[in-house]
């Protein structure tokens, strides 16, 4: 928001209704018809101008006194105009029989259209046409603002030979200032010179706005009348779009205070708004051809264009400064100091784009200031009023004691404010402040003499010579390119602001929103395992010839959706390496077998809709070549290829050689279901086997839509797996080859887990279980009885296994963490656990754990124990 100079009184311009003048000049004439071209309205003198008998009579019909062909042109006209404004020209028609050629100008007033002419320059018609090409060449290539203006003026006064003309731009204040000027050698210079806003009156601001060009030819023409002056409505002629409408007495005796005989005005308009304007001036009376003033206008038009051109790109400069000024403040908030602390860096960095004398922050009751600024007190008595301002817009003012009278406490401290509002409630502000200056304004004639009080008839100035007013206790004004950096500043700091107030709020906020995800994705997931589950359990007990037997079907699948579950949610829920399933599902088969297994072509990711569903064909697979197939002796080989076709598909073919001779199977269990239907059931992909003597081939099919490019470079043809690493001669063996911990701790939480893991555990051969549920209750047995070995799970339901980790390292018990998190992978030595112990586990996971983990020198363990 600007603060403006106030206004003491409305002018007397400001109240004339000079769009409802009715009269012309008298270089042309006006006729307005009705929709029916009937005659409304005329001024007097369209008999003389047509080389009538006798004027046209209201009621008549146009076509009575116009050519078929020139109501024929006026109609086509009328039908080519678009937008409300909008003024049709044609240039050399014949009115009427025998008559001279005129220029014509349409527009709609209400609900008449209007029909200006005036004489057609036949000889220079051309002439004024061709000028088009020349003039805007000139202004292509310019792209400074001072050039454009000095170009600008000079072409137009090459143009049409006024003895002056000058580039008039407003300020915010809306006076005017003579920003360039092309003039006669011997006439005073007006350039530099200010004008107050009284001077150009507000509904003249609007007909130019509306109506771009505005001409009086001569001064001392006497106006002809429009007849009659109003409608039978008693409604006067609007003539805001009228190129020949006469002049109010009043502007005329400015004029001539002046010593102006001629005017031509041309009003540069940018976006939508009053820019400033082209004045032609000339001692003499002057009439340019209408063909030539329409040369003249589209020119305008193209300077327009070009200024716009221009400040765009120095707008476009200025928010590059205002973007790096941004990047630059983050950075120096980046470590979380508040804005008020961090006002001198924020008052060195503003100096060089925005000059002050003074800066303040105000951030709730902690006020900062620097350099030439109010105190603390002087500054919360403006507070109130600053307050009620609007909460989005900043404040700029070369004077604010004009609109807060407390300001004038510290006038001579500082006088101009630009106010930055960078919060809503409680306000917070940051303010820039510049000293009072002398300031010297040259005016052309006394600005107070351009006002007037109600009632009272205004005298234009009699005299335009320079005058000088001295202004005091105001300071430099705010340009506009300082204002939109102050706006992306405020932008920028209420960035600031925000994340600084509100970073706890939102963190808490974003929190509570994942966890209310978390709760619902969870949800969704453990129906879905459940129902999975229990569908297993179903299918899964026709295949079982004994308790146990169902229950290693049962584990076996079990296990294979928990080693894809922890693939796939590593690096949360995203696909996963098709390589780490097999690797997971043959690594206990063939850990003793390196080289029965390749993997060859391209490793993929498989994403986790489809990863579950190959995880359990996968393991079908393996299951049953452990059984029947190749890997049920020491010498069958099995080798998976990957190829992508042409669709993007994933083509997989699994192939045993060497094994045991196949026979195709008598009867479809449930294993062949999952194999030979869930790909084609749940991914709509195929799945085909083939039951060769020499050993099981299958082919299966996985839609593009499942299947993403693997980062990285795999090998053409795999390695073995990388469980067969992992397995070794010398630690080959059963249970009973491993020393067997005499006392274990299980920490679980979950008493079926706990009392599972405990009975696993007495098969294996442990001697000594204990179970604990919580954190003090683990405590308290290791302090009761010290385990040889613990299995602890992480995460105790509503608190943290951590101490009994840290007991257990102190003491150097060996144990391993149970968890179902797949990235505590990478903290079981922070803890000081010897293996991660994933969930679902069985016993021969227990079993696994307990040859990782058996202590390296027996002797050691045993000579503490005693």
């Amino acid at each position: 928001m600007n603060y403006n100079q106030p206004s003491s009184h409305f002018t007397e311009c400001d109240r004339e209704a000079i769009h409802h003048i009715a009269a012309v000049q008298d270089f042309g004439a006006l006729i307005a018809v009705n929709s029916d071209w009937v005659i409304a309205q005329r001024s007097v003198n369209c008999a003389a101008m047509l080389d009538l008998e006798e004027l046209p009579r209201v009621g008549e019909r146009l076509s009575d006194h116009f050519t078929p062909n020139a109501m024929d042109t006026l109609k086509e006209a009328l039908a080519r105009q678009s937008g409300e404004d909008a003024v049709e020209r044609i240039f050399g028609l014949r009115l009427v029989r025998g008559g001279h050629l005129f220029d014509c100008a349409l527009h709609a007033s209400g609900n008449n259209l209007i029909i200006e002419f005036e004489p057609h320059a036949e000889t220079e018609y051309a002439d004024h046409l061709a000028l088009i090409g020349p003039v805007l060449t000139r202004l292509e290539p310019i792209r400074d603002l001072q050039t454009l203006f000095d170009t600008g003026a000079t072409l137009v006064r090459q143009m049409l030979g006024y003895d002056r003309v000058m580039v008039y731009k407003f300020h915010r204040d809306e006076s005017g200032e003579v920003i360039a000027e092309d003039r006669r050698d011997d006439l005073e210079p007006f350039l530099g010179l200010r004008y107050p806003k009284a001077d150009i009156p507000q509904q003249a601001r609007e007909l130019f706005r509306r109506n771009r060009f505005r001409i009086i030819a001569d001064m001392d023409a006497d106006p002809i009348p429009i007849e009659p002056a109003a409608s039978m409505y008693g409604e006067p002629l609007d003539l805001s779009m009228s190129v020949l409408r006469s002049h109010s007495s009043m502007h005329v005796e400015y004029m001539r205070n002046m010593g102006v005989q001629a005017s031509l005005t041309i009003a540069i308009v940018r976006q939508g708004r009053l820019w400033g304007m082209f004045s032609c001036h000339h001692t003499e009376p002057r009439l340019p051809a209408y063909s030539l003033r329409t040369v003249a206008e589209m020119f305008s038009q193209m300077f327009s264009l070009m200024l716009d051109r221009i400040l765009i790109a120095r707008s476009d400069a200025q928010n590059a400064r205002g973007r790096k000024l941004h990047d630059q403040l983050m950075l120096r908030f980046a470590d979380g100091d508040s804005l008020a602390n961090s006002l001198p860096m924020l008052d060195d960095l503003l100096q060089d784009i925005i000059p002050h004398d003074g800066a303040s922050v105000l951030t709730g009751n902690d006020y900062r200031a620097r350099g030439s600024a109010p105190t603390q007190d002087q500054f919360m008595a403006l507070a109130p009023v600053l307050s009620s301002a609007p909460t989005s817009q900043i404040i700029a003012t070369s004077e604010l004691k004009e609109h807060i009278g407390d300001a004038a406490r510290f006038g001579d401290t500082a006088a101009g404010a630009l106010v930055l509002p960078i919060s809503r409630s409680p306000r917070d502000y940051l303010v820039l402040w510049r000293k009072p200056l002398t300031q010297i304004v040259t005016w052309a004639g006394d600005p107070s003499k351009s006002t007037a009080k109600p009632g009272e008839r205004l005298h234009p100035r009699g005299s335009f010579a320079a005058w000088e007013e001295s202004v005091e206790g105001k300071s430099e004004e705010w340009s506009d390119d300082e204002i939109q950096i102050a706006e992306s500043l405020r932008v920028t700091l209420l960035e600031v602001i925000l994340r600084m107030t509100d970073e706890t709020a939102q963190e808490r906020a974003r929190a509570q929103e994942q966890q209310e995800l978390l709760i619902a994705e969870l949800n969704h997931r453990v129906r879905n395992i459940l129902n999975l589950i229990r569908g297993l359990v179903s299918q899964s007990q026709d295949e079982a010839m004994s308790v146990a037997n169902f229950a290693a079907i049962i584990g076996g699948r079990i296990s294979a959706l928990a080693s894809a579950h922890d693939n796939i949610t590593r690096e949360n829920w995203a696909p996963a390496r098709l390589s780490a399933l097999f690797d997971t599902e043959l690594g206990a088969y063939i850990s003793e077998k390196k080289g029965r297994f390749s993997l060859i072509g391209e490793d993929v990711l498989i994403r986790p809709e489809a990863y579950t569903v190959l995880a359990l064909v996968v393991h079908e697979l393996v299951t049953n070549s452990a059984k029947y197939g190749c890997l049920c002796d020491s010498s069958g080989q099995l080798s998976v290829t990957l190829k992508r076709n042409g669709f993007g598909d994933l083509e997989i073919k699994w192939q045993e050689r060497g094994g045991p001779p196949v026979k195709p199977p008598t009867r479809r269990g449930f294993g062949s279901t999952i194999i030979e239907r869930s790909i084609p059931h749940e991914l709509k992909g195929d799945a085909i086997l083939r039951f060769k003597l020499s050993g099981l081939e299958a082919d299966f099919t996985i839609p593009a839509r499942f299947v993403a490019s693997a980062v990285g470079e795999p090998p053409e043809k795999a390695e073995p797996c990388a469980a067969n690493d992992t397995g070794s001669e010398q630690e080959a063996g059963s249970a009973d080859t491993v020393p067997l911990p005499n006392h274990v701790l299980i920490v679980e939480d979950s008493m079926i887990i706990a009392l599972d893991t405990e009975e696993n555990l007495k098969r294996l051969g442990v001697k000594s279980v204990r179970v604990e549920g919580n954190v003090a209750g683990a405590l308290t047995a290791i302090e009761a009885k010290e385990p040889d070995f613990a299995i602890v799970d992480f995460n105790l339901g509503s608190e943290s296994s951590e101490p009994v980790t840290r007991e257990l390292k102190e003491r150097g018990v060996r144990f391993v963490l149970a968890t179902g998190y797949a990235e505590m992978a990478n903290e079981i030595e922070e803890f000081g656990a010897q293996a991660l112990l994933r969930k679902p586990y069985d016993r021969d996971d227990l079993e696994e754990a307990l040859k990782a983990t058996r202590p390296q020198d027996e002797t050691v363990r045993t000579a503490r124990d005693g």
